[in-house]
This record gives structure tokens, C-alpha cells and sequence, in this order.
């Protein structure tokens, strides 16, 4: 299947309740521009903004002090109640476009920013034509590549930014989308425990197919080499990174994280009745990634059964899904294995374990009264903008571990809350909207 035209599509195509503004030139001398948005209760407050004025000439009043990233148009946040969206200038051809991709991967429930509106047909107060605009939901505890190496990190963040990035394309060529432009400039950043979730904020260069040839896959990993090189080139020139970081090991890195990833969750293998066992490993290392196995093929040759194992679907999040379905916490895949791994230890102490046919739910209704649920109710209201819950958790549990470490003991509960609340959480900056004076 050819890839999303660059002509609008039909009413429906990226999946978002209204209809597909029509394509058109821009609006006559004093008309308003049309305005076609996702949520209806968006359209007031959206129409309400100085759309005969360039984007960058907009008055500060209105706009929000987040850090854009690197891109070749001009992006600026606005609040629209209790919300911010971002707001993209770009031809009104191009942003339609988006808005479909967008919405489209959404369907397919790739991470990435939320499309909210397309504004297209604009022009000035004297009828001189002005780009379009795509608006995006503004993704809450992330974090631009070049915002998270103007802080205090750990020393490999470079390495696990890299390694998220490939987990996303990996993801994305699996739905068979082309992105066209990988980079870190193109994504944004949210913590997952010790590592990163990465999400697609820029998808004008994007096309989907139903599945990629390997020429594509190939295609979208030169890109993805050189563009990281040249990232860790700006990092540098910002003093951000050592001076002696090779450039072009980062965007190796991520070509040989994705082929490694890619193998795992795309190779079919054949095995004999009785190498159940190997089944069994290829199905962790699988869940180990975030992923289900798909499917699993019975097939019948001359030297009797065997086993043909074919990821042909293989579903992201498997944490994230299981600690929802038994608890009800929405949370990023590594927040959620380490979550998942909490319980099931709460589950093996003696006071636990000695309770008769305490099932896996039950014990996850404990765990929530008795651990996960004192923790979060007993965040001052100040600090709940520090970190989403489930990071917040994941810090929580490293913290209690360090201390039990140090004092050689166990930390009850409370106790534990406490000096986490105090020693660790008061102190770090707030993330849910993270401001910082540098432009980026």
C-alpha cells in the first residue's frame, strides 16, 4: 500500500471524532480561519487566539515557557484552560497531513503526542496568506533530548536515550510506518524507571504502509546514524557532552540496538515437540522486551510434530497491560515491571504467603491498600508535580532499598515514605511541565 498522500484524507482517516478539514487556499481578507479540532470544547478557546499574526509575533502573555527542541518551524505552547497544546506553523497541506499520520499511529497505539486540531486558510489583518497550524496535546513529564543533558544525570543518558529511540522505531516498523526523519530532535522523553519511553512529536516526513520492505527499514536506519551524529555534534558545540564523545558511536548504537531487537521480536523458529522449554525462554526474553508473543504455528513434517514459532503480531506493553489488568495503574513499561516485581515480593513475605488461596488479584488488592496506595496518598500536594506516580514508585522502592542497605534492616513502610518524601523527592525539580529559562 502506497503511503499517506500528502492531500488531505477523507472524513475519518486518522480516526478522531468530526470531520477532515477540507483542502483549500487561505481565507478571504477578514475571515476567520478554519479550525477543525478533535474536541469540540476545544474549538472557542482555539478560535479566541491571534491567528492573523505569525506565530512567532505572538505576545508572550500567551504563551508557556517549555523548552521546543530543535525544528525547522516554529513551535510555541499555549494554555487552553487547565491544558497545554503545542502549537506547530507549517503549510496547511503539510499540517493536514500530520494530523492524519498522527491520528492513524494513535489507532495503532504508537507513543506519541496527541493531535488536537489542524488550523488552516489564514492569512493577516491586510489578507496576506499565513501558514497553517497542526496542535498537539503537550506531553506531560517530558522532556526534550537537549533539556535532560542540560541537567544533572547519570553518564550514559546519552546510551539510554539512543536505546529508547530504537525500541520506538522498532515499534513503528512493525505497524509499517516509514518515518523519514529519526532523530532525538524528533522525539520526546519520559522517565521509565531507569531507562527512557520515547515518543514521536514530529511525523511530517512519515508514511505508512501495511508492512515495510527491508530497503525502508534500512532507509530509516542511515537516517536515524547520521541524524544522531549530528545531535551529539550540537550537544557538544553546546558544551552539554565531553568533547571526546564520538558522534557517530551514538547513531551505531542505535542501528545495532535495533537490529538486536528487531531479530528478537521478528524471528521464526522450528522446534521439536519435546523443546517446549525453548518456547518458554523465547517467550520471556520476548516479555523481558515489553512484547507478546503473537502466535504460535503446530505444523506436521516427515519426522513427526514440530513447533514453528512466528511473532507475525507481537503486542508492546506486556507489563504495563498485566499491572493494569490487575491493578488498575496506568504506568510506562519499566515503572511497571518494577511495580510487578514489588508485588510479587510482597506477595512471597511470610505474612503474606501463609494466607490460604490468596490468589494473584488478592494479593494485588493488598498490595495497593498496604504499599502503593500510602505512598501516593501521603505526597504533599506540592510535590506531586515532581514525577509521575509510576516513576515516583520506582524512586520510592530504590530509595527504600538504599537505606535498607546502608542500616542493614528492613524499612517499614511509613518510615520509608517519609525519609523518601523528605531526603529525595523535596529536592528534585518539578517535571510535569518542565520550564527552564535556556531556550532551547
Amino acid at each position: 500500500m502506497p503511503g499517506i498522500p500528502s492531500q488531505p484524507s477523507s472524513a475519518g482517516t486518522a480516526g478522531a471524532p468530526g470531520t477532515t478539514p477540507e483542502p483549500g487556499s487561505a481565507s478571504e481578507p477578514g475571515t476567520a480561519p478554519e479550525i477543525h479540532t478533535v474536541r469540540h470544547a476545544d474549538r472557542t478557546a482555539l478560535a479566541e487566539l491571534p491567528w492573523h499574526l505569525p506565530l512567532a509575533q505572538w505576545p508572550e502573555k500567551l504563551l508557556g515557557g517549555l523548552p521546543r527542541g530543535i525544528s525547522r518551524h516554529v513551535v510555541r505552547y499555549v494554555e487552553i484552560g487547565d491544558e497545554v497544546l503545542a502549537i506547530k506553523e507549517t503549510e496547511d497541506k503539510q499540517a493536514m497531513r500530520e494530523f492524519d499520520i498522527l491520528g492513524a499511529l494513535g489507532n495503532l497505539d504508537v507513543p506519541l503526542v496527541e493531535p488536537r486540531a489542524v488550523v488552516s486558510g489564514r492569512t493577516t489583518a491586510d489578507g496576506q496568506r499565513l501558514n497553517g497550524a497542526l496542535i498537539t496535546a503537550y506531553l506531560e513529564f517530558s522532556l526534550p533530548y537537549r533539556a535532560l543533558f542540560s541537567r544533572d544525570l547519570a553518564s550514559d543518558t546519552g546510551g539510554r536515550l539512543v536505546d529508547a529511540l530504537a525500541v520506538l522505531l522498532a515499534r513503528l516498523h512493525l505497524v509499517g510506518f516509514y518515518w523519514g526523519d529519526v532523530s532525538l530532535s524528533n522525539t520526546l522523553f519520559r522517565r521509565d524507571a531507569d531507562a527512557y519511553a520515547a515518543y514521536v512529536v514530529d511525523a511530517e516526513t512519515g508514511e505508512l504502509h501495511d508492512q515495510l520492505s527491508d530497503g525502508q527499514r534500512n532507509m530509516d536506519l542511515r537516517i536515524a546514524r547520521m541524524n544522531i551524529a549530528g545531535d551529539f555534534l550540537d550537544l557538544q558545540a553546546a558544551g552539554l557532552v565531553d568533547p571526546e564523545t564520538d558522534p557517530m558511536a551514538a547513531g551505531q548504537r542505535l542501528c545495532e540496538s535495533y537490529q538486536g531487537l528487531w531479530t528478537e521480536l521478528t524471528r521464526v523458529e522450528e522446534f521439536s515437540v519435546n523443546e517446549r522449554w525453548r518456547i518458554d525462554e523465547r517467550i520471556r526474553r520476548l516479555n523481558d522486551l515489553g512484547f507478546d508473543l503473537g502466535e504460535v504455528t503446530v505444523t506436521t513434517d516427515l519426522d513427526g510434530i514440530s513447533l514453528l514459532v512466528e511473532p507475525k503480531v507481537v503486542e508492546p506493553n506486556h507489563h504495563s497491560r498485566r499491572l493494569l489488568r490487575l491493578t488498575g495503574i496506568g504506568a510506562n513499561e519499566n515503572q511497571a515491571r518494577a511495580m510487578l516485581n514489588d508485588l510479587d515480593s510482597f506477595r512471597s513475605a511470610p505474612e503474606i504467603a501463609e494466607v490460604d488461596e490468596l490468589d494473584e488479584s488478592e494479593a494485588a488488592r493488598r498490595w495497593l491498600d498496604e504499599v502503593y496506595k500510602p505512598l501516593i496518598q501521603a505526597i504533599p500536594e506540592n510535590l506531586t508535580r515532581k514525577l509521575e506516580p509510576g516513576q515516583i514508585f520506582y524512586e520510592f522502592a530504590e530509595h527504600r532499598r538504599t537505606m535498607a542497605r546502608a542500616r542493614q534492616r528492613d524499612i517499614p513502610t511509613m518510615e520509608a515514605i517519609a525519609y523518601f518524601i523528605v531526603d529525595y523527592l523535596a529536592n528534585l525539580p518539578d517535571e510535569i511541565r518542565y520550564v527552564d529559562s535556556e531556550k532551547f
